[in-house]
């Protein structure tokens, strides 16, 4: 998720600003009390995180857990007593992960931390072969007479890192002079490996595959997030061969031994499954409202996750969130004037397909909406909002916020009008209909550099007073919504110009993507 800070905005202020003077003791409205009581006394969270996370883990579209993971949260709601059901908007891929090993077999032994890249084919028995780095060549005619030497071999793909120590412990320990030598050798390595890939004709996509069409045995990468132990796991760009992610350390252990004539051997065994094209769903549940049913307040949240560990904060979180909020509703605000809806995205990592299917299966629900609550980036408390660039939302929000407790919304800052989402979360799918759409934009936690999409998005890093917070203030905002008199206003901002003079667009709708077709 990313915040658009380009355009000044003509209104940034506290949430707390909208309130008169208070006294030292808020009085509370008493639906919004039971809000807050239940999620602090007798909270859910906790065991709904080890259910999902621990018992069903990633949730990678067209994976059995995905398919798990709708089918139990579908059960969790249908046993508060709200009505849910799976809504398909498509169909993937079908893979499912096993178990990879990978070890140094020559010049010694040692196991390797190694996680196998998404949807890659497995080895199916163990493959050793000798470990080779990519040439030191200058075009894409050198490369490419180089490339018969791939064959029968494990590639090291990605760019070595000579440091593996975080940005922020080289500053914290260096001299200034040794930090700014550092920085300015890594940001040149960095550099010179982007230059090496253009120089030889290739990029991400292209170059997995010349190698696997030139016979090497394995490719291995280490997308290192520049966190110490934290590596990002995306999807594999092979069909035949096995592709893997290796841990900063052990990667550039392999890679100096290759490129000091070691010849280092490993042994590959990922024992991952290609299945049949699974059918893709979104969860949907629904509170009825009692006085205007067809209009609707959203509760959004991506299930699926990428699959290099549990998708704890990426988005478990958001889900729970948005799972507590339901329950706590049902329970203490059963018939909502207008009707509340949870809707659990799949496929968001994929290009936000799961909403933007939504958005397009949906057209009354669409029409009918008041507003869209987004959660999508970490275990913190929510401290933004943004009016996504509807000009009257500064009147709804700030009066929504107005009843939310004041330990809540104190952290808070807004955005009016704003920008537009354009695709960073599933509240731009809404957005770029027209529906108001905000997102809860979370305190993060060290979230794109340690969790988001890594090895280390795992239960514990889940903060769950965070949590809470965001149950209270999404719970309340809901509450709010729905009781709110007036339909919300879809006037949208005029838009600015860019650095070259252009006005800029609001977001276009987009079509999901249906199937894994030509996905890479």
């Amino acid at each position: 998720m990313k915040i658009n800070t380009f355009f000044a905005v003509p209104v940034v202020v506290l949430a707390s600003q909208f309130c008169h003077a208070e006294s030292t003791v808020q009085k509370l409205n008493p639906i919004v009390e039971s809000i807050v009581n239940e999620t602090n006394n007798h909270s859910q969270l906790e065991d709904m995180a080890f259910e999902l996370l621990d018992g069903i883990g990633p949730r990678l579209v067209g994976t059995p857990e995905m398919l798990k993971s709708n089918e139990w949260t579908a059960d969790k709601l249908k046993s508060w007593g709200i009505d849910a059901k799976l809504q398909q908007f498509g169909t993937w891929k079908g893979w499912q992960r096993g178990t990879t090993h990978v070890d140094m077999v020559y010049p010694r032994m040692k196991s390797l931390s190694a996680t196998q890249l998404a949807w890659s084919p497995s080895t199916k028995k163990a493959v050793e072969a000798e470990v080779i780095v990519l040439p030191k060549v200058s075009s894409k005619a050198e490369f490419d007479q180089w490339l018969p030497s791939a064959k029968g071999k494990i590639v090291l793909m990605a760019q070595y890192q000579k440091i593996g120590r975080s940005d922020e412990q080289i500053k914290e320990f260096a001299t200034p002079e040794l930090y700014e030598k550092l920085k300015a050798e890594k940001e040149q390595a960095a550099k010179d490996f982007r230059d090496y890939v253009k120089n030889i004709g290739y990029d991400n996509n292209t170059l997995p595959e010349s190698l696997e069409k030139a016979g090497a045995a394995g490719i291995a990468i280490s997308n290192w997030t520049g966190i110490m132990g934290a590596n990002r796991i995306f999807g594999a760009k092979t069909s035949k061969i096995p592709m893997f992610d290796i841990d900063v350390e052990d990667y550039g252990m392999l890679y100096r031994m290759a490129e000091k004539g070691t010849k280092p051997r490993i042994k590959v065994d990922a024992q991952s499954k290609v299945l049949p094209d699974a059918k893709t769903f979104n969860t949907f549940g629904m509170i009825k409202g009692s006085e205007k049913p067809d209009e609707y307040i959203i509760l959004s949240a991506h299930l699926d996750s990428w699959d290099g560990a549990q998708g704890a904060t990426d988005n478990g979180t958001g889900v729970l969130t948005m799972l507590e909020t339901m329950r706590i509703l049902k329970k203490y605000y059963p018939n909502p004037k207008r009707t509340i809806v949870v809707g659990l995205w799949g496929s968001e990592d994929q290009g936000l397909n799961g909403s933007r299917g939504f958005v397009a299966d949906n057209p009354e629900i669409i029409k009918g909406t008041q507003a869209v609550f987004n959660q999508d980036n970490g275990t913190g408390r929510v401290i933004n909002i943004a009016g996504q660039g509807f000009v009257k939302s500064y009147d709804y929000i700030g009066k929504w916020l107005n009843a939310v407790p004041k330990n809540v919304r104190d952290h808070i800052k807004t955005d009016f009008p704003g920008m537009p989402g354009g695709g960073g979360s599933d509240h731009a799918s809404f957005v770029a209909a027209g529906v108001p759409g905000f997102s809860l934009s979370s305190l993060n936690w060290g979230y794109f550099g340690y969790t988001w999409h890594t090895t280390k998005d795992t239960y514990d890093k889940i903060v769950f007073d965070e949590v809470k917070n965001n149950v209270i203030l999404t719970a309340t905002l809901a509450y709010m919504a729905s009781e709110d008199p007036e339909f919300t206003s879809r006037e949208r901002r005029a838009m600015p110009s860019d650095d070259k003079g252009d006005i800029t667009k609001w977001p276009e709708v987009k079509e999901p993507r249906r199937d894994s077709k030509d996905f890479k």
